[in-house]
């Protein structure tokens, strides 16, 4: 199914501090069809600050998702007019982040508890511009847990234009569990995502949580519309060689982890010539051997020099050459 034109199949999740341009540039060689997402932008950063800082990308990158954190909805609506000037995909809105710090700020998964309001945030952002608006959110927050509120909250927000929901089949516990242990200590409930997409045929159902393997969203695929990777695609991007070719019918492949380096090299002299460290680039590019023959050389010698102030491409080079000749597709 495709909302907007845009195939959801497999999208790689918005991680603050991760999933910024050069590692969203670092998965694009990776996989061509997989739709990634920025990190999640406040309003207030967007609307206070210099916004290219915060919205510049490569071309290479799309599609490309924005995530939006707020609960505004003027605040919402003039960052998406700011989004489609850009050039983005499409838009999200965070409604799954149970950190004190954006619950402070009012957004993130606490506006589970206000679906109102998050409804009035959806009609502002459809109204303001014709890019698809998306929502990510939780099965439930804390008490707030029953099938029956989710099932509420969705179609509040589908009366108000959203027809895309991303959902972490997990609750969040707003209270008493830090943002790591929320991703892990509620169980998975699959089931629940399972349902939604039954009782919400007409909608996009995106499901996300604990799904680490191309198989495993092979088997989510039969269920629903799409399937959302986070940290193994980040730990371990090799995952993502063959999805072009399992989940979206393409014979495109790119190549041996040698190659996706070599690709990256032109960027890497680009953007150190600009003043731009190293590690900025390789701190997203140490998993990629993940399991291979000679990759804790490559970490290690990456971690160890990608930070001194002449590293360059010589360093990375050097860092390939610690690993066997050839690897296997």
């Amino acid at each position: 199914m495709k909302i907007n034109d845009i195939d959801r199949r497999l999208c790689i999740a918005p991680m603050l501090d991760w999933t910024d341009r050069y590692c969203r540039y670092f998965h694009r060689l990776i996989s061509r069809r997989t739709l990634l997402y920025t990190e999640m932008v406040t309003t207030g950063a967007l609307l206070h600050n210099d916004p290219g800082r915060f919205l510049d990308f490569f071309p290479s990158e799309h599609p490309l998702a924005l995530q939006l954190g707020g609960s505004n909805p003027q605040d919402l609506a003039t960052c998406c007019k700011m989004a489609e000037e850009w050039g983005y995909d499409e838009i999200n809105l965070n409604l799954g982040c149970p950190s004190d710090r954006v619950q402070s700020g009012m957004f993130g998964a606490c506006l589970m508890a206000k679906p109102a309001l998050v409804a009035d945030c959806i009609a502002a952002m459809t109204e303001a511009c014709k890019l698809p608006v998306t929502a990510k959110h939780r099965i439930g927050i804390d008490e707030l847990d029953s099938y029956d509120l989710l099932c509420r909250f969705v179609d509040q927000l589908a009366a108000a234009g959203c027809r895309t929901f991303i959902v972490h089949a997990r609750k969040a516990w707003l209270q008493g569990l830090s943002p790591k242990q929320n991703r892990d200590i509620p169980p998975l409930r699959y089931e629940l995502v399972h349902q939604l997409k039954e009782d919400f045929p007409d909608l996009e159902i995106i499901i996300n949580g604990g799904i680490v393997s191309l198989d495993q969203a092979a088997a989510q695929l039969k269920e629903v519309d799409g399937v959302m990777i986070g940290r193994e695609a980040y730990q371990n991007p090799w995952i993502l060689a063959q999805a072009d070719q399992k989940l979206f019918g393409s014979d495109w492949h790119p190549g041996s982890r040698h190659q996706i380096i070599e690709n990256l090299l032109p960027l890497v002299e680009q953007e150190c010539s600009r003043g731009v460290p190293l590690k900025r680039i390789t701190r997203h590019i140490l998993g990629l051997f993940h399991g291979q023959p000679g990759a804790r050389k490559w970490r290690r010698y990456l971690s160890e020099n990608a930070h001194k102030p002449e590293a360059g491409p010589k360093t990375l080079r050097t860092a390939m050459a610690l690993l066997p000749i050839a690897d296997s597709h």
